[in-house]
């Protein structure tokens, strides 16, 4: 059997998704960025109970409240990893168990998109589940071993967060909070508010796009929001385009920034043109 090669036409004729971690200060609009999305087509993954401020949107919503239902929800989301064991998560086995809970899975066919938030309060979730199990817990004395809970949350983040971006075809949006800090020497810095190191280490090396939605001050005074979005920028804000299609300032706007994130570049008669898939 010949193993399947894939073809250019045939790659670039697929549907192009982006997997973008969207950070911000708190109160500068992350939530809000769902308006800019289709209703009738994204999933709103509520993590934190706090949309008041998109209250009118009137998409789908799912508000997991535990770890093990989060896990639950991301291989219903993204489908099974077959190259897992029976026994652990994201396995065949684990998705035939959850199909069964929440029925047929034809019914996420509707979403091009699912918008999670947000990993900050995500993080926090896993910790108080991973602080609950035997590896959180020494075998000699059995006290709690709080480098094996952190240990435990990191492998659990990363695991999920990487199972939910290879979900084919679907847009996803990770949002988490931006806390700034001062290191030994007085020099601002940023970095994503989220439980342990691993996971904000290791996040920009998984998605697409980081991009930061901040107030860029103009040269006249005055400010205005917008996504910063090249990893060399002036204000030192986390940031990430692996699609080559981005300014380095964008317009506050996340559906546009998926659209143009998402663009197949093809070449017509040997000149480059750009369409959405």
């Amino acid at each position: 059997m010949m193993f399947p090669i894939i073809s250019a036409e045939e790659r670039l004729a697929e549907n192009h998704s982006a997997k973008i971690v969207l950070l911000g200060v708190a109160g500068v609009g992350k939530t809000s960025q769902l308006r800019t999305l289709p209703e009738h087509s994204t999933l709103f993954v509520d993590l934190e109970a706090g949309d008041l401020s998109v209250r009118e949107w009137r998409g789908d919503t799912l508000r997991p409240r535990t770890w093990p239902e989060f896990r639950d929800l991301v291989v219903f989301l993204a489908g099974p990893n077959p190259a897992m064991p029976p026994e652990v998560p994201f396995s065949q086995a684990h998705y035939d168990h959850v199909c069964q809970r929440y029925g047929d899975p034809a019914q996420l066919d509707k979403y091009d998109c699912y918008f999670v938030d947000s990993i900050t309060v995500l993080s926090r979730l896993c910790l108080a589940w991973a602080k609950t199990q035997p590896q959180a817990f020494s075998e000699r004395t059995g006290k709690s071993d709080t480098r094996g809970a952190y240990g435990l949350l990191g492998a659990e983040m990363i695991g999920a967060l990487t199972h939910l971006q290879h979900a084919r075809g679907k847009h996803v949006v990770f949002v988490a909070i931006l806390d700034e800090r001062l290191d030994d020497f007085n020099r601002k810095h940023f970095l994503p508010q989220i439980e342990g190191s691993k996971t904000a280490n290791e996040l920009p090396g998984i998605v697409d796009e980081v991009v930061t939605l901040a107030h860029i001050k103009a040269e006249d005074g005055t400010s205005f929001r917008a996504f910063v979005t090249h990893t060399l920028n002036p204000y030192g804000y986390p940031a990430k385009d692996r699609s080559g299609s981005l300014d380095l300032l964008e317009p506050p706007d996340l559906g546009a920034l998926i659209a143009k994130c998402a663009a197949t570049h093809k070449t017509i008669n040997n000149e480059p043109q750009w369409t959405t898939a």
